[in-house]
């Protein structure tokens, strides 16, 4: 059976981080005796009646069953096929006959007989993995990856199943497309009322790439990060739920925050500023012209960017070619409170030089536009971002520069771009200050 044909899809699999561990549901533990009777036979069936990676995902779980509960085929079912029908909100072309062949199987089922239960199960099973795996295809929405483990790839069927088993719940699992980002499922959601009537097709386009953009984006059982440079927001997830939020900083319109997916590996305290070159020649070189020294700017020069460079006295450095941007020339702002990194920052490693970081200047956090950055993310609550990451408080006792505390667990994170929304009178786009709309 073929639940859902593609059409208009994007973006990929690379959610299930923790998830391809596996798990399982227990079984009820107050079943009727009819039922418990019946559970070896139900067993039996479903070890005939699955074959390939259905079977290998019941397999591992004994022959239970996922979709049946008591005897009955449970509500979950019933979901499935609200999704499977309305397919085309994800981008995907539903096909008809599947969902009635489906449902078909489900009302064979209603009096009970294992066998029949068997082939509902199977057949439930195999479609939800088909379209949980064409929902995440990859597509056009542009994402640099850092890391290459975090490039998409095909979901398989068992990893699809084991995933949606390791919840305690599978109702609230399928009830809140626990496969997927909320993100996700908030423009689903929009999709669903723009293909009502009265968008315009270029809004239209706008929102699927949007949708294709989120697609991208694990769901909240995968331990991870997330960062919108439209919207200025961040979010955190972990063990099936959304742990936290805050509003960032992000790139001005000059200087964008990429769309990149790494893994944060780092805490650095007492970090560094190393300031770019275009600031080292539009700004200080022309203050240290102007009769400003390097110590009270609080930064220093250096000879060169190797691990070991020599410390340059101001007089030593031409600073007309500096500020002519004839020369370049290694500058970094020392530690302390109005260091532009604050106390922390957290490093992924990528070739843009972009990582998220404390900052003194709480102001333009306040500003409902928060496009101001170099690239890089300013965080509104570095500690807690800090003590979730690192599973304790950050130690801001030493005053030592630079200190490199390794995370305990490497942690994705994704620079993401959305910029759709919800209004009272349906949907709206946040101005596209990166242009990458189209």
């Amino acid at each position: 059976m073929t639940s859902v044909r593609g059409a208009r899809r994007r973006c990929a699999p690379l959610f299930l981080t923790l998830l391809a561990l596996g798990g399982t549901l227990a079984p009820p533990a107050l079943a009727a005796p009819a039922a418990q009777s019946a559970v070896p036979l139900l067993a039996n069936a479903i070890r005939e009646e699955a074959g390939g990676d259905v079977k290998r995902f019941y397999a591992a779980r004994g022959y239970r069953p996922l979709w049946v509960r008591a005897g009955k085929v449970g509500p979950e079912a019933a979901m499935l096929l609200g999704y499977l029908s309305t397919a085309r909100f994800d981008g995907l072309k539903p096909a008809p006959g599947d969902v009635r062949d489906l449902e078909q199987a489900i009302a064979r089922a209603r009096d009970g007989d294992p066998r029949a239960l068997a082939r509902a199960e199977v057949e439930l099973s195999t479609a939800f993995a088909r379209y949980v795996r064409d929902m995440r295809r990859p597509g056009d929405a542009k994402m640099e990856y850092a890391d290459r483990s975090l490039k998409p790839k095909k979901a398989d069927t068992e990893t699809i199943l084991r995933a949606a088993a390791f919840p305690k719940d599978f109702g609230a699992y399928m009830k809140n497309m626990g496969w997927m980002s909320e993100h996700y499922v908030r423009l689903r959601g929009l999709m669903r009322r723009a293909q009502g009537g009265g968008v315009p097709e270029e809004a239209m386009d706008r929102l699927r790439l949007n949708l294709d953009r989120a697609r991208i984006l694990p769901g909240p059982y995968t331990h991870h990060v997330v960062v919108d440079a439209s919207s200025g927001q961040l979010w955190y997830y972990g063990a099936g739920k959304r742990v936290g939020m805050m509003k960032v900083v992000v790139g001005a319109p000059e200087t964008p925050t990429p769309m990149l997916a790494g893994k944060l590996q780092w805490a650095i305290l007492n970090p560094y500023w190393n300031v770019p070159d275009y600031l080292a020649q539009k700004s200080i070189a022309p203050k240290i012209l102007a009769g400003r020294s390097l110590a009270s700017l609080r930064m220093e020069a250096l000879s060169d960017w190797g691990p070991n460079p020599r410390k340059l006295e101001q007089s030593e450095i031409d600073w007309p070619a500096v500020a002519a941007g004839d020369r370049l020339l290694r500058l970094r702002e020392l530690p302390g409170g109005a260091n532009s990194m604050g106390k922390v920052k957290f490093l992924f490693p990528n070739d843009d030089g972009i990582y998220l970081h404390d900052t003194p200047d709480r102001a333009l956090l306040g500003k409902p536009d928060r496009h101001f950055s170099n690239g890089c993310i300013r965080l509104e609550n570095a500690a807690k971002l800090g003590q979730w990451l690192l599973h304790r408080s950050i130690n801001t006792k030493s005053k030592a520069p630079e200190q490199a505390v390794p995370l305990p667990v490497e942690v994705p994170v994704y620079l993401t771009y959305i910029t759709a929304m919800a209004t009272e009178h349906g949907i709206a786009f946040r101005n596209d200050v990166y242009g990458r709309d189209g």
